[in-house]
């Protein structure tokens, strides 16, 4: 729960404000190593690279998952180690590659960028290690593989033996998979990590690799909704530590990674936007918040995607369900009224919710929206019309704030 006092300390100097709570991410990021600890963590910098969030991410000796080079420059600059930042994206340029060279592991995307990657090793005469992303023969819902644009397909990795072995300046030494994301069933988890294990024995069995790491890539969900049950990490701990027992011979020497953004930071932010106007218009009560869908879209993202299925499937990190956030009014007021929620943009989009029964709110009120840590700020459109964006605001756990 977010530290009420502080929020509205920090209202009276800003009308719309994140606040990430340190204390939290660390008992997130202490959770997880007690429950896994032959895993090691790659942070997903993507869901959250506010400074102060990796400054603490990654002194706790959490490596990164980066999407793009300047995600790499990040965490390098923090003091990661080069075989601590995983580099996995589809479509890097030329200059993405010449950015990040000899400050990450590159994981190709495709076979093409093999290619690449190997061309540009010979050009500075080195023999540069790599991982490979593959598309395996299964899903975290299906036993059967799927057409995507990550990665390459198992069965093209497989056969391609001959081709792999003729690239001179790459070694191939680990392998990546990231199947699905924001995913609350612990019996899927534990399906997914078995079929790894096993893909990883037929890669290490076919193609003859001395790996160093396995990528298990994410999956692990945070609750977004108030009927959302958590993940057990126990138990999914106690599954991950069988399979390093049961094949311990096939990954002798290899480092087994997970990655994770949004179980890390999604629980430790919260965004406080402030009552701006009210308004009557034939009979119905508006309500005008400061920044709402150029200060955090993703609940204007809900209220948009509700106009057109009852039933809208989950697209992470844009939408994740019904009710995903909750809306708090901070003020001691019982009386309940049904309002409209907009927000201070010259379009009709900018909506947070119609018909909501919320307690009655005066200019100057402040609402608090939740699970704000996470695929937040960085989704946001803060340059649209122009207006002052909102503060991010960082509250480490001595009670001091970074802003």
């Amino acid at each position: 729960m977010f530290n009420k006092k502080v929020v509205l300390e920090q209202g009276k100097k800003y009308d719309s404000f994140y606040l990430y709570d340190e204390k939290i991410v660390l008992e997130n990021i202490e959770r997880l190593k007690i429950n896994f600890p032959n895993v090691k963590f790659l942070y997903s910098v993507k869901s959250n690279h506010h400074p102060e969030m990796l400054k603490t991410i990654f002194a706790q000796g959490i490596g990164a998952d980066a999407a793009s080079s300047n995600e790499v420059l990040k965490a390098f600059d923090n003091n990661v180690e080069k075989e601590e930042i995983i580099y996995s994206a589809p479509g890097k340029s030329i200059l993405d590659i010449k950015m990040a060279f000899d400050k990450c592991i590159f994981t190709a995307d495709s076979i093409n960028e093999i290619k690449l990657l190997n061309s540009l090793a010979k050009e500075k005469n080195k023999i540069i290690e790599i991982g490979v992303r593959i598309n395996p023969n299964f899903t975290h819902h299906s036993d059967l593989g799927v057409s995507t644009k990550f990665g390459i397909d198992e069965e093209i990795l497989m056969d391609g033996s001959d081709l792999l072995n003729s690239f001179e300046n790459i070694k191939i030494i680990g392998i990546h998979v990231h199947s699905s994301s924001q995913e609350l069933d612990t019996e899927i988890l534990k399906n997914y990590y078995r079929n790894m294990f096993d893909l990883t024995k037929r890669i290490k069995e076919k193609l003859n690799l001395n790996l160093k790491f396995v990528n298990l890539g994410s999956g692990i969900g945070i609750p977004f909704s108030t009927e959302d049950k958590p993940v057990d990490i126990g138990a999914l701990g106690k599954e991950l530590n069988f399979l390093c027992e049961k094949f311990k011979e096939e990954i002798k020497d290899i480092q087994i990674y997970i990655e994770t953004g949004r179980y890390l930071c999604g629980p430790s932010g919260i965004y406080v936007t402030k009552v701006m106007d009210t308004k009557i218009s034939r009979g119905k009560k508006f309500i005008i918040l400061k920044n709402t869908l150029n200060g955090f879209i993703r609940p204007s993202m809900e209220a948009f995607v509700k106009f057109y299925s009852d039933d809208p499937k989950m697209n992470e990190p844009l939408f994740t369900k019904k009710g995903a956030f909750q809306y708090i009014v901070l003020k001691d007021e019982e009386e309940l009224e049904t309002v409209d929620v907009y927000g201070n943009l010259c379009t009709s989009t900018d909506l947070i919710g119609k018909d909501m029964n919320l307690p009655k709110m005066e200019i100057g009120d402040l609402m608090v929206m939740t699970n704000a840590g996470c695929y937040a700020a960085v989704l946001t459109p803060f340059q649209f019309s122009s207006q002052i964006p909102p503060e991010e605001l960082y509250l480490k756990k001595d009670g001091s704030i970074i802003i």
